[in-house]
C-alpha cells in the first residue's frame, strides 16, 4: 500500500495548498481542510452535517480507493486485463472499509465492477487462520511483489512506514508540504501537543511572531463533535485536521486484531504506534514510481485522469422522517 499512501499524502498537501490559496483570496468553506480517508468520519459526516461540513473534506480518496484505482486501471491494462477480470482485496483494521468499498462513487457501471471488490479486515485474517489450525506467528515470511516497480532500494527489504500519526502520517506530511511550498520553510518544525485529551492535539508553524500553519488531530466522535460545533459557530481556529472516528486513530481501529493478553485495546494500539514509529519511512515526494505515474499515466497533476483515480465526492444524506424512524 506505500504507492497508495505516498498518492494519497501528496495529493492531499496539493490540495490543501490550492485551499489555502483560494482562502486567502476570499473563497469560503476552503478550509480547514478536513481528512478524508477515514469512512467512518465521511459517513457520521455526510448523515448528521450534510451540506454544511462537506465542502471542508478533501476531496482526494482514501489510499485503500487509490490502490483501487491503481490495481482496476493502471495495473489490470499493463497485464492485458480489464478492470472486471482482476478481483481485488484490502485488508483493513477497519469494517468501515467495507462501505467505503461499496459506494457508489467506486463502482463502474459500464465494466460491471467495484474498484475494491473485497474488503477483509485484521480479525477476519485472524480467523481465518484460527480455522486453519495455525496463526499469524506461525507463517513464514514470504516475498513482497512490486508491480508498480521499485520506489527506494530501501522498500525492496523493508516494509515501510510514514512520519507522524498511525493513521497516515496526513498531518505531519500536509504541515512540512505546506510550510515550504507556502513559506519556503523545508525545515519547519513540528511538535504537536496534546489540549482536551491524548486524541486531540495541535500544532503551529509561526513565523516573525505571526501563526501561519495551524493544525490539529481529532480522534473519536468526542472530539469531532466539538470540532464541528466549533466550525458551525465560527470558532474554528485551524487550516487543518487530520480526522480518525477511532480513539487513538486508525491502529485501534475497531476491526484491529485484539490483545490476547487482557491488556486494553488502547495500550496495545500504543504498543503498535512505538513499532510503527520503528518503521523505515518513506520519503513521499521521492517516491520514482509515483512520479512516474503522474506523468506517464495521469498525464500530469489536474487532467481528467487524474481527478477520475485520485479524486471523489461526497453526498448529503436525507434523514428519513418516517414511523419507522420514531423511537417507541
Amino acid at each position: 500500500m506505500t504507492i497508495a499512501d505516498d498518492f494519497a499524502l501528496i495529493q492531499s498537501a496539493k490540495e490543501f495548498v490550492e485551499r489555502y490559496k483560494s482562502a486567502e483570496d476570499g473563497v469560503k468553506n476552503q478550509l480547514p481542510m478536513l481528512a478524508s480517508s477515514c469512512p467512518g468520519w465521511v459517513c457520521y459526516a455526510e448523515k448528521t452535517h450534510g451540506n454544511f461540513i462537506l465542502p471542508y473534506i478533501s476531496v482526494t480518496k482514501s489510499p485503500q480507493q487509490i490502490m483501487g484505482s491503481l490495481v482496476k486501471y493502471h495495473l489490470a491494462e499493463s497485464k492485458g486485463l480489464s478492470p472486471e477480470q482482476v478481483y481485488h482485496v484490502t485488508l483493513m483494521p477497519c469494517y468501515d472499509k467495507k462501505l467505503e468499498a461499496s459506494r457508489e462513487d467506486f463502482y463502474n457501471d459500464l465494466r460491471q465492477t467495484r474498484d475494491v471488490d473485497c474488503v477483509i479486515t485484521s480479525i477476519e485474517v485472524e480467523q481465518m487462520l484460527s480455522s486453519q489450525g495455525t496463526s499469524l506467528g506461525e507463517l513464514e515470511i514470504g516475498v513482497i511483489e512490486k508491480p508498480f516497480g521499485s520506489y527506494t532500494e530501501q522498500s525492496d527489504k523493508y516494509l515501510l512506514g510514514h512520519h507522524g500519526s498511525g493513521s497516515g502520517g496526513y498531518a505531519d506530511f500536509i504541515f512540512h508540504y505546506a510550510a515550504q511550498h507556502l513559506f519556503q520553510e523545508p525545515n519547519a518544525k513540528l511538535e504537536f501537543r496534546n489540549l482536551r485529551n491524548p486524541d486531540f492535539q495541535e500544532a503551529i508553524f509561526e513565523k516573525d511572531g505571526k501563526i501561519l500553519l495551524r493544525f490539529a488531530i481529532a480522534n473519536g466522535f468526542r472530539n469531532i463533535q466539538n470540532l464541528v460545533q466549533k466550525l458551525k459557530r465560527g470558532k474554528s481556529v485551524y487550516h487543518y485536521v487530520e480526522v480518525m472516528a477511532c480513539p487513538s486513530g486508525c491502529l485501534n481501529g475497531g476491526a484491529q486484531i485484539r490483545p490476547q493478553d487482557g491488556s486494553q485495546s488502547r495500550e496495545l494500539a500504543q504498543r503498535l504506534e512505538m513499532k510503527y514509529h520503528k518503521l523505515p519511512k518513506s520519503k513521499s515526494e521521492e517516491n520514482s514510481a509515483v512520479t512516474n505515474l503522474y506523468k506517464v499515466w495521469l498525464g500530469g497533476e489536474h487532467t481528467d485522469k487524474s481527478i477520475a483515480y485520485l479524486q471523489t465526492q461526497y453526498h448529503e444524506i436525507e434523514k428519513m422522517n418516517t414511523a419507522l424512524a420514531i423511537k417507541w
